[in-house]
């Protein structure tokens, strides 16, 4: 009994120092943007929050536009993650649940382009938004990323599990086709792993920098993590702003994130009481 209790204070001591090393870099950012940036990089550094944080955030917003560049990014995590939910899980849903002629070879076409880096699509891309004349659009950020190889691949292998064929073929013999199995006994049953989709989508293309710096040719039009780079210059950098201009940034990120896990959690206590 002595030794069972020593090693769960262990492993509470452990995933608590996990934790604090996690939770450091949000700290620091939050000391940074709280403080000047001559007072942060003072020997000893300073760990303490400061009184700085509202000038930071004046400055910010009198460098760049921030609610323009963060109303841009916003529609385009939506309209990206409301398209891959429903793309990725629909064909998702076909892989693990339907039979049909080269299946095994489109599935593995699949993996392969999620082995591949996304640095080599860049150009080919590129040229496809200047030919559709979308450089500069905000189309050119969302059509290219309505659906990818890994969202397919974790739906496809959590509704394999999830979802009963022998569900489905009652479905069937009611007279339900296919969006219809999709629609009302597919989705209600994969809504844990839809909200994980939707946390990593959204983040994913919420920080999104590479694509957006190439593509979008508008100063008027570009998304926050462009508009956040801005803030560095050639004769020195402000990085007590830029981090409040980030910590600014990371608060939509959160509240999205606790949306989601509370859905994630909510699904997956609903199908541990239905098992």
């Amino acid at each position: 009994m002595k030794s069972r209790r020593l090693k769960g204070i262990g492993l509470h001591a452990a995933l608590l120092l996990g934790v604090l090393v996690s939770m450091f870099p949000f700290y620091w950012t939050v000391v940074m943007a709280t403080n000047s940036t001559s007072s942060v990089y003072q020997d000893p550094p300073k760990l303490v929050f400061g009184t700085q944080l509202l000038v930071n955030i004046r400055h910010m917003l009198g460098n760049i536009d921030f609610f323009g560049s963060m109303l841009n990014t916003f529609l385009v995590a939506t309209c990206t993650t409301a398209l891959v939910l429903f793309l990725d899980s629909l064909a998702a849903f076909t892989f693990a649940k339907y039979e049909f002629p080269g299946k095994k070879a489109l599935f593995g076409l699949l993996l392969l382009t999620f082995m591949l880096p996304m640095q080599l699509a860049i150009i080919p891309e590129f040229e496809i938004m200047v030919r559709l004349g979308w450089v500069g659009d905000l189309r050119a950020l969302v059509v290219p990323a309505a659906a990818n190889a890994f969202g397919i691949f974790w739906m496809r292998q959590y509704t394999t599990g999830a979802v009963p064929s022998e569900l489905l073929e009652a479905a069937r013999l009611d007279g339900c086709g296919f969006f219809r199995q999709y629609w009302h006994v597919c989705l209600p049953i994969i809504r844990p792993g839809l909200a994980f989709l939707g946390i990593y989508t959204f983040v994913s293309s919420w920080n999104d920098y590479i694509w957006p710096l190439i593509v979008l040719v508008d100063p008027h039009r570009i998304t926050l993590q462009v508009a956040l780079a801005q803030l560095n210059t050639a004769h020195g950098a402000d990085y007590s702003m830029i981090r409040a201009g980030a910590l600014m940034a990371l608060l939509p990120v959160v509240a999205v994130f606790i949306l989601f896990a509370r859905q994630f959690m909510a699904g997956a206590v609903k199908g541990a009481l239905r098992g």
